[in-house]
């Protein structure tokens, strides 16, 4: 089985499960885990550790952290090294919803193309919304 596992600062990680939830269906295998506002790095991977507790060490992990080098993120393989996951786990820094959407929507494709289409679908995502302001046009 693969999980798409989401860690974050604050409630950023809940926030994008809710919203997968949302889109596509409550789904089994989307876990979110925050490192809320004063939590120490002890509580939160106790936290972590009860999150990924149903993951067997022969699943895969597709790993989505808000900051490449965060605490939540970096807290997030330490745990996963140390209980045996990190062999299957994939790593992706800079979270957004089309990457877990993605994630979700692809989840019987390989994970060498779901890996490719997440960072893919990830990049094209981010881009500027400019809006004409021309009082001439009617039209949006």
């Amino acid at each position: 089985m693969r999980y798409l596992l989401i860690v974050s600062h604050g409630t950023f990680a809940s926030g994008l499960q809710s919203v997968v939830s949302m889109l596509v269906g409550s789904r089994d295998d989307v876990l979110g885990c925050g490192m809320e506002d004063g939590m120490g790095a002890d509580a939160y991977t106790a936290k972590l550790k009860e999150t990924i507790s149903r993951i067997d060490t022969d699943d895969t992990i597709f790993l989505f952290g808000d900051l490449i080098g965060g605490s939540p993120l970096t807290n997030a393989m330490n745990v996963l090294t140390e209980t045996g996951h990190i062999a299957n786990t994939t790593v992706f820094g800079g979270a957004n919803v089309p990457m877990l959407i993605t994630a979700a929507l692809e989840s019987d494709e390989d994970d060498a193309t779901l890996k490719e289409s997440i960072i893919n679908e990830g990049r094209t995502a981010i881009r500027e919304f400019v809006l004409d302001l021309d009082d001439d046009e009617d039209d949006l």
